[in-house]
């Protein structure tokens, strides 16, 4: 059966690329270093890649892939510098990461964290390509800017977070008229149950996830639950949904993805293993479904379902606040749990204290954010903010 003429963001369902090129940004994170595993599966041409500091895994990535272009972190360009290959160019810093957004390809792959990731995100989409999106703060923070830059370019958008791929993959074909909401699943994180002290918290136990190997940021995000906040906001602006239609639900398993419940009363899932290779393939490849060399994910074991403690985890309902208020309160939120998640990881800040920092800097007023021009100085104020908050925390 062919899919329908839209996909499920209102966009055309591409035509079948052979011999894909592809741009990684982030290659030596968690997605950046699935999405080569996927390359490698898929026979896909890397062309450029981008990374931070960590020069050893992205000297052996530009090796095996010998792209055209690589970019990385002024700090360890002499050392990346010494091993390139014949006919690879190297370009450090913001202006690598541009580089490798606008480059000559098919598809970027942007999984750069944070509000760093979302020039890229707009870069790439203004040249017109295909971005496969795990920067999920470019939608939360300017998601309406996203989609204005996409539709004046023709470029197409499509998502990696599990949680959006598997609504993505749910929504092919349905009329939206007949979807009442959606569901997000969510871990619970490494503190889900029992009477653990969040006060007592370390890093190294938050970092420790029952379930996903992801990066540390993201980690402590899905400790706290405030990833899934982000991910609510996130399919708000990514399906054009409100939030009161938008629900999450604690599955441990993390096996059931998304799901879609219909005006019928009856429920739509998608499920897959703990293998982030699977939503990055749909992401590149959609409508089709390569083989790949996975094992079948085994229908076995109980699987359950309970609803998020926000009592516990005010994150959560934080960022729904953020997102009811828009403007750009979703941006505030976000560059408020980025410095109170780095303050958490160096010592200067509880665990249980990072909802606090995230509150105060949501209890100012944020205007409206529909200029791209406008969205460094109110970052750049959500962090005073925060890192103001933090001290005072600190001094407690």
């Amino acid at each position: 059966m062919s899919p329908p003429d839209l996909d499920p963001l209102g966009q055309p369902w591409p035509a079948p690329v052979a011999g894909r090129r592809v741009s990684i940004l982030g290659s030596t994170g968690s997605i950046g270093t699935q999405a080569l595993d996927v390359a490698a599966w898929t026979g896909h041409r890397v062309v450029a890649l981008a990374a931070g500091r960590r020069a050893g895994v992205l000297i052996e990535q530009m090796w095996r892939w010998r792209p055209e272009l690589v970019s990385c972190d002024p700090d360890v360009a002499d050392e990346v510098e010494r091993h390139l290959p014949t006919g690879t160019r190297l370009v450090t810093g913001d202006a690598g990461l541009l580089a490798a957004a606008t480059a000559d390809v098919d598809t970027v792959v942007a999984a750069v964290p944070g509000f760093r990731g979302l020039a890229p995100v707009r870069a790439a989409l203004e040249q017109g390509r295909h971005v496969a999106l795990a920067t999920k703060e470019a939608m939360v923070c300017a998601g309406a800017l996203v989609w204005r830059a996409a539709r004046a370019s023709g470029a197409r958008l499509t998502p990696i977070d599990s949680e959006h791929a598997g609504l993505y993959q749910t929504l092919v074909g349905e009329p939206r008229e007949g979807i009442e909401s959606v569901v997000l699943t969510a871990s619970g994180g490494p503190f889900r149950s029992g009477p653990r002290d969040l006060s007592t918290v370390t890093p190294t136990e938050a970092l420790a996830h029952p379930t996903w190997r992801m990066g540390p940021k993201v980690t402590i995000d899905s400790a706290t639950l405030f990833n899934k906040g982000l991910e609510v906001i996130e399919a708000a602006l990514l399906f054009d949904l409100s939030l009161d239609r938008i629900e999450v639900v604690v599955h441990p398993q993390s096996l059931v993805h998304a799901l879609v419940r219909f005006r019928d009363g009856s429920i739509k899932a998608q499920l897959g293993p703990h293998d982030m290779r699977l939503p990055i393939l749909y992401a590149l490849e959609a409508p089709e479904r390569p083989v790949v060399p996975l094992e079948p994910l085994p229908l076995s074991g109980t699987w359950t379902f309970e609803p998020p403690d926000t009592t516990r985890f005010p994150c959560l309902a934080l960022a729904f606040e953020a997102g009811r208020r828009g403007g750009s309160a979703p941006l505030a939120v976000n560059a408020a749990d980025e410095i109170a998640v780095a303050a958490f990881l160096a010592g200067d800040l509880r665990f249980d204290h990072i909802p606090a920092v995230i509150e105060s800097v949501l209890s100012s007023d944020w205007p409206a954010a529909d200029d791209w021009d406008v969205l460094p100085a109110l970052d750049a104020e959500a962090r005073a903010l925060a890192r103001a908050a933090v001290a005072s925390r600190a001094q407690a």
